[in-house]
């Protein structure tokens, strides 16, 4: 979801390895150990939660968490909480990243300390205040001086115990005096409409025939005098009210204008909690990669994405933009990503992962490492597996490593590590079942193989054959190679991963996994000496059960139709495929002629068939929602409830209200939900962004509650997945790497001119780049570097107007934020180096 702004859209994005903490304090009880887990928080609003590692005061955690982020913040954030049974979890530390300050973590690992935590500390939101100085004289001809100040409205401020009835306290504080006056609650909301104004006076009355608006001594009094605004949360508690932030600003800035008016970011207090230092508490580890995509329209891209859709089309490959760009980006993965992503949206991805993948079976010499190196072949068809291939995992394997999580059956047959009590011959037993019902559901999924993938697989085939023709086989181990050793053995290994598991698995259930994971990948790798191919005994005696000729024979039979050109193309499942589950609070859709609508947690569950709610999870559905059924599904406002993050299913008769767990939650239940219901016949163009409440629509005041939509309905996410991606993003990614490497395109036009005007052994310095045919490469780099200085001129001109055009105090750039002060620090120096 894209944040719009004029003529550009901004794509925010984070991938986030939570490691493991450290060194956290002592739990004050006899046994001193915790159970913590870790929260990811935008602000703080919670987006993820690890699991609990328990009894530890160093817990591993090794867990990833990826998200498209859908609105703005200032800080992200992670809090260690240690779990407690009877009373609410208690946060040990945290740490707080400002979004400026991201970059400086990049794709790095790196320990943080955990700070202390307190009510104080705890803060965002920002305040629209209007203060006015004046002078007022009175029936006696003597004049005073009183401040008004105007408290407009509040955005975003946080949600403290599931709920905000926010206040404001307004002081006028100085050495001598403090005064001050209370707005009113507003319940239910973190976006609170306050607009009351407040007198004080400031001076006391002198004579009017004085020319200076103040006399010495007041004139000094009110240098010391300051403003604070005070925002609080009304509690119910007999602790007394929750502490929201504040602001403070000091009267001598109205000495210049007598009225001015400007948002503000609300302020933590300090409250000299010293108690703690910072390395008391302990730290954590975590790995932070931030993006920022900055997205024009279409039409600039065209030069480059032109040049790079043609890719397959070029003679030789290599010389191709596409190839150049896995050249020259220090990853291989960096550049399959979004290229993978471009060529899947243009329905182009089989003809270009085809021709590099041909011209690196020619450059292969021995048959037994085909694709065994991480080329950008071998990344390119990764990737594609990913997206391609998601839900060919889920209905494939999903079922059985659920029982496997569950049932936490004993499995390890390393008699050094047999636990007391365990049987070796039992835990052989179990995992053998384990292997062999895994490597039944796999062998019997061809005809579920996502089509892109077969095709593919039908290319690296007759590649790997043709190259190799002496060895019968190729045609196999080409295949087997991505679809059990880069496919189903790494989804084993890891679920996490591939979204078949939430979290890491605890670790006799990785341990598990492991040792299916290896079993699985000899079974598919249809190596000659399989025993022979593990370095633990142990391994070697287990496998003995398959080495019988069925199972040979099983793979080369799927592989075989997974790689077949005339190969049934089974585009509908009929069993269900789970898409989505978890818990969300629903508004009561008013089936029932009589009862109360009130709001009730439910578990929601989503397959390619329906759309279900239950009381907890196995439960009986209470309500199912068929997909033909959903005519749209789009955001609720706020002002509806009082509620953040909620979203409405049409239905034909009447709107399902839900209330999502986070604005991340939300934004991926309305994606999935849209996607999975694009195809319908009846969609709805038009819909109500706001409820149906005492008789009317709350947008357009309309009584009937058959009335059609007032708002254009939202494009949604197409269905196909070749054009489940926004190609401009992926374009402007590949342009950020260009830019970001252009030093290697130059190296590399360098060496494209030294291998054509001396045709000998290549220079040191160049033999790191694929380089097949100088003359094609030059030219195809020439065209990169064109297209790539292009783009970058239009953003240089886009920040300049954008900078001419921010007002500093405004909604959108609020005093205190320290990112635009950093940005005009930057454009600055900018401006100054041009000149």
């Amino acid at each position: 979801m894209a944040v719009e702004e004029e003529g550009l859209r901004v794509f925010q994005s984070v991938k986030i390895k939570i490691g493991e903490a450290k060194n956290l304090p002592t739990y004050p009880g006899p046994n001193k150990m915790r159970d913590c887990y870790c929260t990811v928080n935008l602000d703080q609003e919670e987006v993820f939660r690890t699991k609990i590692v328990e009894k530890s005061l160093c817990p591993f955690y090794g867990e990833d968490f990826y998200c498209e982020i859908p609105r703005s913040f200032r800080h992200l954030s992670f809090y260690i909480f240690d779990r407690d049974v009877f009373r609410r979890d208690s946060i040990i530390g945290k740490v707080a990243i400002q979004k400026e300050d991201l970059q400086k973590y990049h794709n790095r690992d790196t320990w943080f300390q955990l700070q202390h935590v307190d009510a104080d500390s705890e803060v965002q939101g920002k305040v629209h205040l209007e203060l006015r100085l004046s002078e007022v004289i009175t029936d006696t001809g003597v004049i005073c001086h009183k401040l008004a100040t105007r408290v407009l409205e509040c955005k975003g401020l946080p949600i403290v115990n599931g709920q905000c009835d926010p206040y404001a306290t307004v002081t006028l504080a100085g050495p001598y005096r403090s005064e001050a006056k209370k707005t009113k609650v507003k319940k239910k909301t973190n976006n609170p409409q306050f607009d009351e104004v407040f007198y004080f006076e400031v001076t006391r009355p002198c004579s009017y025939n004085k020319k200076s608006h103040f006399d010495i001594e007041d004139a000094d009094e009110v240098d010391k005098m300051e403003i604070r605004v005070d925002l609080w949360n009304a509690s119910n508690l007999k602790f007394g009210d929750e502490f929201l932030g504040e602001l403070r600003l000091p009267l001598k800035f109205l000495r210049q204008s007598s009225s001015y008016e400007a948002w503000y970011f609300l302020q933590p207090r300090d409250n000299g909690n010293k108690s703690l230092k910072p390395d008391e508490l302990g730290s954590l580890r975590l790995n932070v990669v931030y993006t920022e995509d900055h997205v024009f329209s279409s039409d600039y891209y065209s030069p480059l994405r032109d040049l790079l859709l043609k890719s397959a089309d070029v003679e030789p490959v290599s010389a191709s933009a596409a190839h150049v760009l896995g050249e020259v980006c220090r990853e291989k993965q960096e550049a399959a990503i979004p290229l993978v992503r471009l060529f899947l949206h243009y329905g182009k991805i089989v003809p270009f992962i085809s021709a590099i993948a041909n011209a690196e079976v020619k450059r292969t010499q021995d048959p037994n490492t085909i694709f065994r190196g991480n080329s950008l072949t071998s990344k390119c068809i990764d990737e594609t597996m990913k997206l391609a291939g998601m839900h060919y995992l889920q209905v494939t394997l999903k079922p059985i490593i659920d029982e496997i999580c569950q049932l936490h059956k004993s499995c390890e047959i390393d008699p050094v590590k047999l636990k007391d009590g365990e049987n070796l011959e039992n835990n052989r037993e179990n995992l053998r079942q384990y292997v062999d019902r895994i490597f039944t559901v796999i062998t019997k999924s061809g005809v579920s193989c996502p089509t892109v993938m077969c095709d593919i697989f039908f290319s690296l085939r007759e590649s790997a054959a043709k190259r190799f023709q002496g060895d019968p086989d190729v045609r196999y181990t080409a295949v087997s190679s991505f679809i059990f050793l880069r496919f189903f053995a790494p989804a084993i290994l890891s679920p996490n991963l591939f979204h078949l598991t939430p979290h890491h698995p605890d670790p006799q259930t990785s341990r598990t996994l492991t040792l299916i994971s290896k079993t699985i990948q000899t079974l598919g790798s249809l190596s000659k000496s399989k025993s022979a191919s593990f370095k633990e005994s142990f391994m070697a005696s287990f496998y003995d059960y398959f080495n019988e000729q069925k199972y040979a024979d099983s793979v080369k039979n799927f592989l075989d139709l997974i790689s077949s050109s005339g190969r049934r193309d089974h585009k509908s499942i009929e069993q269900p495929i789970l898409l989505k589950e978890g818990f969300m609070i629903k508004r009561a859709q008013g089936r029932k002629r009589f009862g109360m609508k009130n709001f009730k947690k439910r578990w929601f569950r989503l397959t390619n068939h329906e759309f279900t709610y239950q009381r907890s999870k196995g439960d009986h559905p209470l309500c199912s929602i068929p997909i033909e059924n959903i005519l749209a599904v789009e955001k609720l406002e706020e002002e509806s409830f009082k509620m953040k993050n909620m979203f409405q299913v049409i239905q034909p008769e009447r709107a399902l209200y839900i209330q999502a767990n986070n604005c991340v939650e939300a934004k991926d239940w309305i994606d999935i939900l849209t996607k999975v219901s694009q195809c319908n016949k009846k969609r709805l163009t038009v819909y109500h962004p706001s409820a149906y409440l005492n008789g009317h629509w709350l947008c357009c005041k309309a009584t009937a509650d058959s009335t059609p939509g007032c708002t254009p309905c939202t494009g949604g996410l197409p269905a196909n997945i070749q054009l489940d991606i926004d190609g401009d993003r992926e374009t402007e990614r590949i342009y950020s790497l260009f830019n970001l490497y252009m030093p290697k395109l130059e190296k590399m036009q360098e060496a494209c001119g030294s291998k054509s005007v001396y045709d000998g052994p290549e220079q040191e310095e160049y033999s790191t780049f694929i380089i097949d045919d100088p003359k094609e490469t030059y030219k195809t780099l020439k065209q990169i570097i064109e297209g790539v200085g292009t783009l970058e001129q239009e953003h240089a001109q886009y920040k300049r107007d954008k900078f001419k055009k921010t007002k500093y105090g405004s909604q959108e750039h609020p005093i205190g934020d320290k990112s635009f002060q950093s940005y005009i620090r930057q454009q600055s120096e900018i401006s100054a180096h041009s000149i």
